[in-house]
């Protein structure tokens, strides 16, 4: 089976950039505000390349995730997000800060051919490979963040995030005030750019690599900060 669009796609010389403006005037606000309410740590800052397109791949535990990575992160940086967050009053921010709504149920060609956009433009882009919040030690991983680097050439640098929801916590809780929290960038690592075709199998073994890297770095995160993963969220009946 091959997924791809065509040989030459995506196309996206077309498109719009997505807001920069706003994300680079909210981003210090956000950080501002966590810093305000936890104790955040970030590692290995120097790890994320200081220009060119890059995909930060992170583990998901939390509700805080997106909005820790993406203001402590350096560089501007846009994120995948699944597309039901986008309604309401949130919606219209998120779209505000140029993230990229994912249905994550399909092969949403329009997320990947936006987020191609994103990379080529030279920006950073957040990608959750999990999906969706889990315990945190990457059990499993979907294809995007691989399947992106493969058509883009970027770099894929791990990332860690620990602390952004305790043990005994509901996927939706935030980590009681003054909590600590850690962001720890692995070394980067690069995927061959293949052209069309690219095949499932292929993809998948690049996928299985990534899933892997990021399991083994989210290991020794735990150890070099002492903090570990809540585990599990926790289930109301």
């Amino acid at each position: 089976m091959i997924v791809g669009i065509s040989p030459d796609l995506p196309h996206t010389a077309d498109l719009p950039l997505p807001s920069e403006l706003t994300l680079r005037v909210f981003k210090p606000v956000v950080a501002a505000v966590l810093r305000r309410y936890w104790r955040i740590s970030v590692h290995g800052a120097d790890h994320v390349p200081p220009a060119g397109p890059a995909i930060l791949a992170a583990n998901h535990i939390g509700l805080l995730d997106g909005p820790v990575l993406l203001a402590m992160t350096r560089r501007l940086t846009f994120a995948m997000v699944k597309h039901e967050m986008f309604t309401g009053l949130l919606g219209r921010f998120l779209s505000y800060v140029g993230s990229i709504p994912v249905n994550r149920r399909v092969i949403d060609t329009r997320a990947i051919t936006r987020s191609v956009q994103v990379l080529r433009a030279g920006k950073v882009l957040a990608v959750f490979p999990e999906g969706s919040r889990t315990g945190g030690d990457v059990a499993w991983a979907r294809g995007g963040a691989a399947y992106l680097a493969m058509v883009t050439g970027a770099p894929i640098v791990p990332v860690a995030l620990l602390g952004t929801r305790e043990p005994g916590q509901t996927r939706d809780q935030l980590p009681r005030r003054g909590a600590q929290i850690h962001v720890v960038y692995g070394q980067p690592f690069g995927v061959p750019r293949q052209g069309w075709p690219r095949r499932k199998s292929v993809v998948g073994e690049w996928t299985a690599l990534l899933r892997e890297r990021l399991a083994t770095h989210i290991v020794t995160a735990q150890a070099e900060t002492g903090l570990a993963l809540p585990g599990p969220p926790l289930r109301l009946s």
